[in-house]
């Protein structure tokens, strides 16, 4: 059985932090008195680990929803921002045909 690249990657991301934060929490004891400290630290370490390591991970969670998007947008409609951009272009048509014809007949009646 095959796991979702999401539920994989949001696993070993929780563990990034999970896994600095208990180690300094326990063999580190100052850290016990400064938590919110110990939780900026092991957020670092987190974030550090994630980039340098779960490149791969994060691509196929990324293309999973990718997908889960594309397939969930029915051919027929369009998002909002397709739309806007085919009135946009509709527009700039008409004002171009209506444009030419008015400078062609403005061009024979000066003849």
């Amino acid at each position: 059985m095959k796991l979702p690249p999401l539920l994989v990657y949001s696993v070993l991301r929780l563990l990034a932090f999970l896994v600095p934060l208990a180690v300094m929490w326990l063999f580190f004891p100052i850290m016990r008195e400064l938590w919110w400290l110990t939780a900026i630290f092991a957020a670092l370490i987190g974030m550090s680990i994630s980039i340098l390591f779960l490149r791969k991970p994060l691509s196929g969670a990324s293309s999973e929803i990718y997908q889960r998007r594309e397939a969930r947008s029915t051919p027929g409609r369009q998002s909002s921002a397709a739309q806007d951009a085919d009135a946009e272009d509709a527009a700039l048509d008409d004002a171009a045909d209506g444009s030419s014809g008015t400078a062609s007949s403005n061009a024979t009646t000066q003849d």
